[in-house]
């Protein structure tokens, strides 16, 4: 994901932490990296290629070369997508289990995972004949979405007690959900965000609106819009840090914009698909006390991306520094611990509610 310049009440901040990670939610790597072809050119920095006249292949060979595991070559479409809430793929979340299995999270309505049958819970086993549980969730959702729609993925998914299904199923272009509402408790709003895609703290604010409490559904979300995030910070900080980083020696800070709601009760749940900007965000309000968070250790991503627009409307996005919480803090390699550890055969959902009880939020 990327960052710019130091944001401000009412500025906009146009760079992207990285690319979204899962799939049916959000989804981070495009694919896997194209054969590295020997270097043919030198660059010093993200911004230095603006404007690039590189062809498709010069610009992903120089992903390739770069040896930036966060580096990614977006088509126009590709990065209008992403930055707007749609992706490529077959509908589909998966997620790692305690045990280290690879397990479906999230089946989107109509789409061909569930057209073909797999469910919540469902294993999965292998994607294109690779074993899921030796890749990174990275990979496995790389995999699923490949380069197209239109192409095809072969599945193995096998349910508790079932036989092991080989599927193959044909990706298609599919819109995000990013934001759903519920409410599980009389005066208790949950809001899942799956990305952060252009709008969605603005649905966040009416969501929260008139709520007695709040817990913020961040399990799964793997990042977009840095702006996004901030903003959805804003929501419940009365201005101050919301992250700092280094872009090439040169200190950098995001702050909210003041006048956030800083009294309602807040819990924020984690999990190991929470990453990048949204581990910004579960950062920032756990370092400033605004929240608990509850749940599992958080992936681990804070490395910064920059996005320059090539001659030709693509993106190139490569990775300039890392970034830390208010405290001083870095997830990178290591994640957020929650205040408030689920336990493995525990619902982190009704453990929220239960935190929310214990600081006061009443209906």
């Amino acid at each position: 994901m990327a960052l710019a310049q130091r944001v401000r009440q009412g500025a906009t901040l146009s760079a992207v932490f990285g690319v979204v990670l899962l799939v049916g939610a959000a989804a981070g790597a495009w694919g896997e990296p194209p054969a590295v072809a020997p270097r043919t050119a030198v660059w010093t920095g993200a911004e230095d290629l603006a404007g690039a006249d590189l062809s498709p292949l010069q610009a992903e060979q120089l992903v390739g070369a770069s040896g930036d595991r966060w580096a990614a070559h977006l088509s126009p479409e590709e990065y209008a997508a992403f930055t707007g809430g749609r992706y490529r793929g077959v509908g589909l979340s998966v997620g790692r289990t305690a045990d280290g299995a690879t397990a479906v999270s999230e089946v989107l309505p109509g789409g061909p995972a569930a057209a073909a049958g797999i469910a919540v819970g469902d294993r999965l086993l292998r994607v294109d004949g690779a074993g899921a549980d030796q890749l990174p969730v990275t990979e496995v959702v790389a995999r699923l979405r490949g380069r197209q729609a239109g192409s095809t993925v072969a599945l193995a998914v096998q349910r508790a007690g079932g036989p092991v299904r080989d599927l193959v199923l044909g990706r298609i272009e599919l819109a995000t959900r990013e934001v759903a509402v519920d409410r599980p408790a009389p005066g208790v709003v949950r809001v899942a965000v799956r990305a952060f895609t252009s709008g969605v703290s603005g649905q966040v604010r009416e969501a929260v609106r008139g709520a007695h409490a709040v817990v913020l559904d961040l399990r799964g979300n793997s990042g977009g819009l840095v702006e996004e995030a901030v903003a959805t910070a804003s929501l419940f900080l009365d201005g101050g840090p919301v992250v700092a980083y280094q872009e090439r020696g040169e200190p950098r800070e995001l702050s909210a914009s003041p006048g956030g709601d800083t009294a309602t009760p807040l819990v924020v749940l984690v999990d190991g698909g929470t990453m990048s900007a949204a581990e910004l965000l579960a950062g920032a309000l756990q370092d400033r006390c605004r929240a608990v968070l509850v749940g599992s250790r958080t992936f681990g991503k804070g490395t910064v991306q920059q996005p320059s627009r090539l001659a030709d409307g693509s993106v190139l996005e490569l990775t300039v520094g890392r970034y830390t919480t208010p405290s001083g803090r870095s997830p990178d390699g290591v994640g957020l611990v929650p205040d408030v550890p689920a336990q493995p055969a525990e619902e982190p959902g009704e453990l929220a509610l239960r935190v929310l009880a214990g600081v006061g939020a009443r209906g």
